[in-house]
């Protein structure tokens, strides 16, 4: 007989009829179970194993109605095959209605039609495991992933705890300047990144940045900046290394140690050092846009600056500019994500409309955020971090 094709399961009680049917499908490779009686709940009788179910209606103690009802409960379904001594077309329209895959009268005249049927069933049979293995795979790797991304939920949860702990006090007070912040991740961990801190007794200096990408990369990016400032200040404060007086310096040591990273991230800065005493600005610029906002009683103008941004390439050059401050005035950093939510749609039209905002919204930074629309935002399409230095006569 060769290879065995599947099991079919034969519910007949005619033993010649069965056993003619048994010994055809036999002779054609398939290994057949005869039943001639049979348990009216039929549990007993069909078990996973079975590809196709060969059942005469006619049995004694059960129904059609019953042997579809006991196979469509079943966790796999069975294909099957209705047998009976009589036609009676309201039976076989029912049972093809109900599923049943034929319909043949005993006994069997036409066997190559049988032989047909059984094939298709068989492979009906067939793809309904390989779908219902499918589907387990698939629900088995639905279950595994959902179980990362809760994971996934919780790290990026706890890098945004880390992250929002990194940044500095907001206000922070230095006399008679006030530096303040805003922070709006476009997931849970932001590529944006600023500081401020004292220097010695007389100096104060700052950072923002925006480091290209989102998500943890990006933000393992700014944890770097974060303690090369720190280290800076500290080597400053207790080795007299004056690379932190110097934003040019600083630009060029971020640049230095994010390719040395080799992660292929990029970050456009601003870095900022004013001497409090004599209200005098250095800064440097490394690619950012927009370029920080002036505000003063005269109104609001961009800073100057230019220079690759950091991680790009070894020999890229800084400027470093140096700028008498007003006795009052404010001093305003985005990051680019703020472009994205500005309402003109031209990027110089954006420019025009940014310090627009800031000529007639400039008594305090709590104003300014109010009228960019920051206030309103609870999902940016890229990250926006803000800085705000200001000074009052």
């Amino acid at each position: 007989m060769g290879e065995r094709r599947g099991h079919i399961l034969l519910l007949e009680h005619n033993k010649a009829i069965a056993d003619e049917i048994a010994d055809r499908l036999a002779a054609r490779g398939f290994y057949v179970e005869i039943v001639s009686e049979v348990d009216p709940a039929l549990e007993a009788d069909i078990d996973e194993g079975v590809d196709v179910l060969i059942c005469d209606i006619d049995m004694p103690g059960i129904s059609w109605d019953a042997v579809w009802e006991v196979l469509t409960e079943r966790p796999l379904e069975i294909s099957a095959i209705m047998l009976s001594a009589t036609s009676d077309m309201v039976q076989v329209m029912t049972a093809l209605r109900l599923g049943f895959s034929d319909y043949f009268l005993t006994p069997i005249d036409d066997w190559d039609a049988l032989f047909n049927c059984v094939g298709r069933c068989m492979a009906q049979s067939a793809l309904r495991r390989e779908n219902a293995a499918y589907r387990e795979q698939l629900e088995q790797a639905n279950a595994e992933l959902r179980g990362n991304v809760r994971m996934l939920e919780q790290d990026q949860q706890a890098g945004r705890h880390v992250q929002m702990r990194m940044l500095p006090q907001s206000p922070l007070l230095l006399g008679d300047y006030v530096f303040s912040h805003s922070v709006i991740p476009s997931l849970y961990l932001s590529g944006d990144f600023t500081d401020y801190f004292l220097v010695g007794d007389r100096h104060a200096s700052f950072v923002i940045a925006d480091v290209s990408g989102h998500g943890s990369s990006s933000a393992f990016v700014t944890v770097l900046l974060k303690n090369l400032f720190a280290r800076k200040r500290s080597d400053y404060l207790h080795r007299d290394d004056p690379t932190i007086m110097s934003p040019l310096a600083m630009l060029e040591l971020a640049n230095r140690d994010l390719l040395e990273l080799g992660i292929g991230k990029f970050a456009t800065l601003v870095v900022g050092l004013i001497d409090l005493e004599e209200n005098m600005l250095r800064y440097s610029v490394a690619g950012h846009l927009p370029l920080p906002v002036l505000v003063t009683a005269e109104g609001a103008q961009y800073l100057q600056g230019e220079g690759s941004a950091v991680g790009i390439m070894e020999d890229a050059g800084y400027q470093e500019r140096e700028l008498e401050l007003p006795a009052q005035f404010t001093l305003a950093l985005f990051s680019d994500g703020i472009l994205e939510i500005l309402p003109p749609k031209d990027l110089v039209d954006k420019e025009k409309y940014f310090l627009q905002v800031f000529e007639e919204s400039c008594d305090s930074p709590e104003q300014m955020v109010s009228r960019l629309g920051l206030d309103k935002v609870s999902s940016a399409p890229d990250d926006i971090a803000a800085l705000f230095i200001g000074k009052r006569a």
